[in-house]
C-alpha cells in the first residue's frame, strides 16, 4: 500500500506504508544510530516524534531483547528499506510485525537522504504519515503547523514507585521518562533504586534518607515542566548528591536560573563528540535531545560547564559549585560502541560515599 510523508514545508514523500495503516502527525526527526534501532523505538524521549533513521537497511537482526521499556514510544517510523529476513542468533521477529502489533504507522521507500538534508537545512519540521491517496496539502497544512508535543513527560513516567533491589547505596529515580538500562546500571553497581513517578514532591522523595538522587530523560520542551521545575529546585537545595541525564541536566539547569534553547535539528544517534573540558578528553557518545542549556545564562557562582559538544559547541553537562551535583547532556548508560563514560556513574557513586 502506498504511503506518503507530508511535510510542514509542503514536501512530500511517497513510499510504502508499514506497520500501521492509520494517519498520524507528529515532530519529524533524525537519527543517525546505524545499530540499535530497537533502543530508539522504545526510547521514551521520542514520544511525540516520528524517527527517520538515516542509515539506509533497518532491520537487519530483526527485534531483539533490547528494549529500554516495555513498549516503543514513537509516533511514527521513517526507514529508507526494511530487511524483509532479518538474520541473528537472538531473533525473535520481524520489524514490520512489531511497528503493526504496537499500532505506530511507518514509511519506507523514501530518500531518507533528502529527507534528512532538509531537516538539516530548514529545522526540525512536523509532518504527517497517511496512506491516504486524495490528501488535500490545503487541509493538511495548517494541522501541521498548529501540531505541539504538549505534556509527554507525563505519558511516559511510571504510574506508581517501584523498587529495584540491592544492598548498596539508596537512589531514589525521578522517571522522566528513564531507559531501562539507567536504574540498571545503577543496580548493577549495588544500588537500591527506588524509581518515582515525575510529579513526585521533593518532599516525598527527601523523606526516605536517599544517599543520591538520579535525574533521568525524557522528552519533550524542559520548560514546560513548570511544576517538575519546582521540585528539582527544593532537591538543588537539599546538599544530597544529584546526578542528572539529559532532561534531568536541562530541568536542573532551568531550576537554577539558566534557559534552554531549541536546537536547529536536534542530536539523536550513537557518534557524537563530547570533551571533557577538565580533562581534554573526548568521548564518543549517544545522544538524543532537540533541546540544550544555554551555559551563558547558569550564575558562574552556582555551576559552570563540564562537557561541550566537538560538533557545535553546545555545552554537553554542567558541575555545580559547592554542591555534589553533576549534569550531562548525553547517556553514559548506552553502549554505541565505546562504554568509556559509564565511569560517570562511579563518580555518583563516590559522590554518594563510595561503595558499602
Amino acid at each position: 500500500m502506498k504511503a506518503f510523508l507530508i511535510l510542514e514545508d509542503g514536501s512530500v514523500f511517497e513510499g510504502i506504508s508499514i506497520g500501521s495503516r492509520r494517519e498520524v502527525i507528529s515532530e519529524i526527526v533524525f537519527n543517525t544510530s546505524m545499530t540499535g534501532y530497537l533502543e530508539v523505538l522504545t526510547d521514551p524521549s521520542y514520544a511525540g516524534q516520528a524517527v527517520c533513521m538515516t542509515y539506509p537497511l533497518i532491520g537487519n537482526y530483526g527485534i531483539t531483547p533490547d528494549m529500554e521499556s516495555d513498549h516503543p514510544w514513537v509516533d511514527g517510523y521513517i526507514v529508507r528499506e526494511l530487511s524483509r529476513v532479518p538474520s541473528n542468533f537472538r531473533c525473535q521477529g520481524r520489524i514490520q510485525d512489531f511497528l503493526e502489533e504496537h499500532d505506530i504507522p511507518g514509511i519506507c521507500g523514501i530518500d531518507t537522504r533528502q529527507l534528512t538534508r532538509i531537516l538539516r537545512d530548514r529545522g526540525t519540521m512536523n509532518g504527517m504519515i497517511t496512506t491516504n491517496e486524495n490528501y488535500r496539502l490545503e487541509e493538511i497544512l495548517p494541522r501541521l503547523k498548529a501540531y505541539v508535543v504538549g505534556d509527554v513527560v507525563s505519558k511516559v513516567t511510571c504510574k506508581e514507585r517501584y523498587i529495584l533491589p540491592g544492598r548498596g547505596k539508596k537512589v531514589a529515580l525521578m522517571d522522566f521518562g528513564a531507559k531501562k538500562n539507567i536504574a540498571r546500571s545503577l543496580n548493577e553497581r549495588g544500588c537500591q533504586v527506588t524509581v518515582y513517578p515525575a510529579h513526585s514532591s521533593a518532599e516525598e522523595i527527601l523523606a526516605t534518607h536517599p544517599d543520591g538522587i538520579m535525574l533521568t530523560n525524557g522528552p519533550g520542551d524542559p520548560q514546560t515542566n513548570v511544576e517538575i521545575i519546582r521540585e528539582v529546585r527544593k532537591l538543588y537545595e537539599s546538599d544530597v548528591p544529584v546526578f542528572c541525564i539529559c532532561l534531568g541536566h536541562q530541568l536542573m539547569a532551568l531550576a537554577t536560573g539558566g534557559r534552554t534553547f531549541k536546537l536547529k535539528y536536534g542530536h539523536r544517534g550513537g557518534n557524537h563528540p563530547v570533551r571533557d573540558l577538565e580533562t581534554g578528553r573526548v568521548y564518543i557518545s549517544s545522544q538524543n535531545h532537540g533541546y540544550a542549556v544555554d551555559p551563558d545564562s547558569v550564575d558562574s557562582s552556582v555551576a559552570q560547564p563540564a562537557f561541550v559538544n566537538v560538533n557545535d559547541l553546545t555545552n554537553e553537562g554542567m558541575k555545580y559549585r559547592n554542591k555534589k551535583i553533576f549534569t550531562v547532556q548525553f547517556h553514559p548508560e548506552a553502549c554505541p560502541g565505546p562504554q568509556d563514560s559509564g565511569f560517570l556513574f562511579d563518580r555518583f557513586i563516590e559522590m554518594m560515599g563510595g561503595e558499602d
